[in-house]
């Protein structure tokens, strides 16, 4: 019989730290700034421990601070040296490689940004720096809406969040691009001939279509089909494959205007967009990891634009 099956199950290993940190100080907020995480996510975690034990309560609130139930009291006796042995057993299996530990490094992206932009060039930031593991996770949800906490977050901006520093990467703007071979069956010359055309729709930005053609002089113009679609890499897709005709932001397209699998038949006329962020907490300890991506993102970024992509 393999042994998992016998195995008792565990709680989870952040939840355990979580609550084990706070036992030793007696506080959330200096478990918080051990661990580099909010007080808000020690409560969560310290929360999901004591849903895993069944609704036990582990901390009483008290009027000043807080202290352990005799439950709480059990358990830091026994996970305060569990976590030692761990992490000894780690070093010492470190040592005997002799290989340094990798600095882990959280990293959120925008789904479409990390697809389209990000991952095409992660492979250059793990040859510069191959201490550093990055862990990237996407989302389109609001930094203050997060229920992890990461060490670099790439959202729009120009944004202020408590607890941030905001850092701009690159700005983009957004103008039409379809497949050069859809092109060849049908060109297009001039702004009227779109009603000739497949306009492809973005339900999360559903008035781009509408907004440049009103910047163009061509407000009431009808098209000879649209197709809508939920995300910007699907209407992205959609153009390469010759389905029609997109609203391509600067960066999620620069690769394929590059590379010759969208055109711009209009490169002059374009609507203005967000500039892509990353948002660095400065609270707690920072991640050091955290300040080189955040760099290396800068100068990445930088030469993304010089070389029109």
């Amino acid at each position: 019989m393999p042994s998992s099956i016998l195995r008792n199950p565990l709680p989870p290993l952040n939840a355990v730290r979580a609550f084990e940190a706070a036992a030793r100080h007696g506080s959330f907020k200096d478990a918080a700034e051990e661990l580099g995480v909010t007080h808000g996510a020690i409560s969560r975690q310290v929360g999901l421990l004591e849903e895993w034990l069944d609704g036990a309560v582990l901390f009483r609130r008290l009027s000043r601070g807080m202290a352990l139930t005799p439950g709480g009291e059990a358990l830091r006796a026994e996970f305060g040296p569990a976590l030692e042995r761990i992490s000894a057993a780690a070093g010492h299996h470190r040592n005997r490689r002799g290989e340094p530990a990798a600095a882990v490094l959280r990293v959120n992206a925008l789904a479409t940004f990390s697809l389209r932009w990000l991952l095409p060039r992660l492979a250059l930031f793990r040859k510069a720096h191959p201490d550093i593991e990055v862990r990237l996770t996407t989302s389109n949800e609001a930094i203050d809406s997060l229920s992890e906490d990461y060490d670099v977050v790439i959202r729009g901006g120009p944004d202020t969040f408590h607890g941030y520093g905001s850092y701009p990467v690159i700005a983009e703007r957004r103008l039409p691009v379809c497949s050069p071979v859809l092109l060849k069956r049908h060109p297009l010359k001039t702004v009227a001939g779109l009603e000739h055309h497949t306009l492809l729709h973005v339900t999360t930005v559903p008035k781009l279509w509408r907004d440049w053609l009103k910047q163009t002089g061509h407000a009431g113009l009808q098209p000879a089909a649209t197709l809508t679609l939920d995300h910007f890499y699907l209407s992205i897709q959609a153009a390469i494959d010759g389905l029609g005709i997109a609203m391509g932001p600067t960066t999620l397209v620069g690769d394929d205007l590059t590379a010759g699998r969208l055109v711009a038949p209009f490169p002059d006329i374009s609507l203005p967009a967000r500039t892509y962020f990353a948002y660095v907490p400065q609270r707690g300890r920072p991640n050091p990891a955290g300040e080189t991506f955040r760099e290396w993102l800068a100068s990445v970024a930088e030469a993304s634009v010089g070389a029109g992509a």
